[in-house]
């Protein structure tokens, strides 16, 4: 049996690996639809970098480093979230509620079935096709990042109590290297 890295059991990191790969294959897929090559780099960037700074952030020896790396991490998907919404609003593609979205995309049920099937992703996870509608496809990466954001900031929330309760590794060098130097 195969050690894991401690990320990869957190639903906010599992949840990372579907949205860079379906970014990748929309953006592949609709680049005559985006504004730009540019945006379409942005995006996948932004997804890769929702995924790839939680396991960054989980090999830092500092709770603030570990800290920062979520909070970028969430930041990269609110951006990825905006260019989603923007290229809705641009090619006039209504954006369902999530009971909607839960009733009209199977695909989000599917995904959470294999997220949640084993304590970590297989290597291969056989994540459902990207629907063929785009009305479907658009609302299916905003719920995917919403509930991302949403587990992000839960993991964001429960670092920073850690930070505070226990201290940074760097932190706590800092205040025993202030007690030792002022009673030594």
């Amino acid at each position: 049996m195969q050690i894991k890295a401690g990320y990869e059991y957190l639903l906010a990191w599992k949840i990372t690996v579907p949205i860079y790969d379906y970014t990748v294959e929309f953006c592949k897929k609709y680049r005559s639809f985006l504004s730009s090559a540019r945006t379409q780099d942005q995006m996948v960037q932004a997804a890769r970098s929702g995924m790839t700074n939680i396991a960054e952030g989980n090999t830092q020896n500092s709770t603030g480093g570990y800290l920062k790396l979520t909070g970028v991490n969430r930041g990269s998907l609110e951006e990825l979230l905006k260019d989603f919404m923007s290229f809705a609003r641009q090619n006039k593609i209504q954006i369902w509620d999530k009971e909607k979205c839960r009733r009209e995309i199977g695909e989000i049920g599917k995904i959470w079935e294999i997220l949640k099937k084993t304590p970590t992703l297989p290597d291969n996870p056989d994540f459902p096709d990207l629907p063929d509608d785009l009305t479907k496809v658009v609302n299916l990466m905003i719920t995917l990042v919403n509930q991302a954001n949403y587990l992000q900031d839960r993991l964001h929330a429960g670092v920073e109590k850690t930070f505070v309760e226990k201290g940074g590794f760097r932190e706590n060098l800092l205040i025993f290297g202030f007690f030792a130097f002022r009673y030594f």
